[in-house]
């Protein structure tokens, strides 16, 4: 037998119950968009920060990176063997517009900052500009074009975080430049903002002032990286501002971690997506060989081994699967596309082979039985309605 009638027998078999087919390869296509996007946060958050510098520390309060460090540290980690730059940078915390628009923002010394992330990229003069302007502030390619700022435009903030000497919490920035960045992965995360600290540490209350919330060391050899973290700690140990020092990509996750465990929440979430699908598309397949057991008694009488009928059934369960993951994926795509720059989740291969070993799972578990079931039939049993023994 030619595989087109293969083909054919499986599609009639798919579309002999029109609406509950039609029912269950919605409830996939639901599913499969909710698992697409769900793996797609897992797979940001899970690499969000492989991309950064393997040759930069972040120093922070031993206790927690949003308890302040005096601005007098900064000489001391500078004079750690092996530390090349030292940076500064305070989160401000600033809210833009109608108050729904929030973005990062961070106080720093723009030298300091240019010394340590030469991933940033953005003309000589306007570095210039950002250094001597002191209520200057650059922003990122994403972050400008999404809000249609220019260079010179007057942005003003309005901080949940800082309030002015004044008790004002509203702070204006003069946008002196746009960077960008040194390649396409650093180019996606431009939807920040950088602010020049001189503005920022005059204008808070007295009592904040010399204080930052974390130090960027840039360090000259990534493989003595430890032993830098270790002794910029030692500096500090046992004094009123001990420290805590670790790599950036570890900083970053640890922020993140603050959210709580993304990932454990995300593949709860699978999990528990995963067992509705298997429960909902393993009772219509079920329910549709009870209802086709003489028809596959015929089959078996015209000449169709046991575990020809047994594939026929696997396969319908692997076609209804892969159809409804394709149609979820790319509708979960799409939702990806239509998402904000400040959301850059995408379905990259990670997620593909998810979504690709979850229909083989699915039809496996979901398929199986009844294809077993169809495979022990007897055709005297199947011919008069019964599973047999």
């Amino acid at each position: 037998m030619s595989a087109l009638k293969y083909v054919g027998l499986v599609v009639s078999g798919l579309t002999r119950k029109k609406l509950r087919t039609t029912l269950t390869f919605l409830s996939l296509v639901a599913a499969f968009t909710l698992l697409g996007l769900l793996q797609a946060v897992n797979s940001l958050f899970s690499g969000a920060a492989d991309f950064l510098g393997v040759n930069r520390l972040i120093t922070q309060a031993s206790t927690s990176f949003t308890q302040p460090l005096p601005m007098r540290l900064m000489p001391q980690i500078e004079a750690v063997p092996g530390v090349r730059a030292v940076s500064h940078s305070q989160f401000f915390g600033g809210q833009y517009g109608d108050g729904r628009s929030f973005f990062p923002q961070f106080a720093v010394n723009p030298q300091r900052l240019r010394d340590t992330y030469p991933e940033w990229l953005m003309p000589e003069d306007a570095w210039r500009q950002f250094v001597s302007t002191r209520d200057g502030a650059i922003a990122g390619r994403v972050l400008a074009e999404q809000n249609g700022w220019e260079v010179g435009d007057i942005i003003p903030l309005n901080s949940f975080i800082w309030t002015r000497a004044d008790g004002s919490r509203l702070w204006e920035w003069r946008l002196v430049g746009i960077f960008d960045g040194v390649n396409e992965e650093w180019q996606k995360r431009t939807g920040l903002m950088y602010l020049n600290f001189g503005q920022f540490d005059e204008g808070r209350p007295v009592g904040a002032r010399g204080l930052a919330g974390v130090f960027v060391v840039q360090v000259d050899n990534p493989r003595d990286s430890e032993r830098i973290a270790s002794a910029i700690d030692a500096r500090f140990a046992n004094s009123s501002d001990e420290t805590r020092t670790q790599s950036e990509q570890e900083f970053q996750l640890g922020f993140l971690r603050q959210l709580g465990d993304i990932g454990l929440i995300v593949n709860l979430i699978t999990g528990a997506v995963f067992f509705s699908i298997l429960f909902l598309t393993g009772v219509a397949m079920s329910q549709a060989v009870r209802e086709r057991i003489p028809e596959l008694a015929v089959l078996k009488c015209l000449g169709f081994r046991d575990r020809q009928v047994m594939g026929l059934v696997l396969a319908e369960s692997f076609v209804l699967c892969a159809l409804g993951a394709l149609a979820g994926m790319g509708l979960a795509v799409l939702v990806m596309q239509g998402l904000p720059p400040e959301f850059p989740i995408t379905a990259d291969g990670f997620v593909w082979a998810v979504a690709g070993a979850s229909v083989l799972l699915l039809t496996a578990l979901v398929g199986l039985p009844p294809a077993l079931t169809a495979q022990r039939l007897k055709i005297v049993d199947a011919l008069a309605g019964r599973t047999g023994s």
